[in-house]
C-alpha cells in the first residue's frame, strides 16, 4: 500500500476526478433501468458498482506501469489504455464485469420481490421500517448479502490479476482470467486479505456521497498493480 500512496502522490492527484466518475455512471445507468423504483435497490446498486472498480482502474494500472518503466506519466496517459495492444482483451474482461453487474441487479430485484413483494414503499421511512423492523426485511438483507458476496468473489477472482496483466502484456482475455483465478487459488490468505481491504476501503470511500472514492479508487488501482507485479512471474510472461 505504501507504493500505491507514493504513486498517488507522484504528480497524479489531479486524477482524483476519475474516482468519482464510475459510481455516478453506474447510478445513472441503474436509474435509467429501474426508473423511480431505484430506492429499494439503492444499496445493491451502490454495492454492485464495486464490481466495475477493476475496469475503472485500468487507467491507473497504465500510470503505475509507466512510472515503473521510468516513462512520463502525466494525467493524459490515463487514457493511453485505449491504445494498448490488449485493448480488445481488456474490453472482453470489462464486458464480463458489466454482465456480472447486470446479473447482480436482476438477482437483487428477485430477492427483494421474494421477501418484500412488488408494491413500492410508500416513503423512504416506510421502506427503512420494513427493512429493519420486520423478519422479512432481515431475511432479505442476509440472503442479499450472501448472494452479493458470491458475485463479488467471482468478479474479484477473474479481474484481480487479469486486468493489470493485460495492461502489461497482450496475453489474451482467457489466459489472463485463468491466471487471475489461479493466483487467487494459490494465494488464498493474501488474496482474501486484499479482497477484504478493497471492500472496507470502498465502503469508507462511498461516504459521504461517494466523494471518498476520489482518493480510494486511484490508491486501490495503484496497489492492485503492485500486487500483480509481486504475484505474477512477469519474466515468464515476457517469454510467451
Amino acid at each position: 500500500m505504501r507504493d500505491a500512496l507514493d504513486d498517488f502522490r507522484s504528480k497524479r492527484g489531479d486524477l482524483i476526478f476519475a474516482g468519482l466518475i464510475y459510481p455516478f455512471v453506474g447510478l445513472a445507468a441503474a436509474w435509467l433501468a429501474l426508473g423511480n423504483d431505484i430506492l429499494p435497490l439503492l444499496f445493491p446498486v451502490a454495492a454492485g458498482i464495486s464490481l466495475l472498480g477493476p475496469l475503472a482502474a485500468t487507467g491507473f494500472y497504465e500510470l503505475a506501469r509507466r512510472r515503473e518503466a521510468g516513462l512520463e506519466a502525466g494525467w493524459r496517459h490515463f487514457f493511453d489504455i485505449a491504445k494498448n495492444p490488449a485493448r480488445d482483451s481488456i474490453a472482453v474482461v470489462g464486458t464480463i464485469l458489466i454482465a456480472l453487474f447486470g446479473a447482480w441487479l436482476v438477482a437483487a430485484v428477485l430477492i427483494y420481490t421474494a421477501f418484500m413483494g412488488t408494491a413500492d414503499p410508500a416513503s423512504p421511512g416506510a421502506f427503512l421500517s420494513a427493512l429493519f423492523g420486520t423478519a422479512n426485511g432481515w431475511a432479505m438483507m442476509i440472503v442479499g448479502n450472501l448472494v452479493g458476496l458470491g458475485f463479488a468473489i467471482l468478479a474479484f477472482a477473474i479481474s484481480a490479476i487479469s486486468l493489470p496483466m493485460l495492461v502489461d502484456r497482450d496475453v489474451g482475455a482467457g489466459p489472463a482470467m485463468r491466471a487471475s483465478i489461479e493466483a487467487v487459488r494459490r494465494n488464498p490468505m493474501v488474496m482474501t486479505r486484499w479482497g477484504l481491504t478493497i471492500a472496507v476501503l470502498l465502503v469508507v470511500g462511498s461516504l459521504p456521497f461517494f466523494l471518498g472514492l476520489a482518493v480510494v479508487l486511484p490508491v486501490l488501482g495503484y496497489a492492485t498493480w503492485h500486487l500483480y507485479t509481486r504475484v505474477v512471474d512477469r519474466e515468464a510472461l515476457a517469454a510467451v
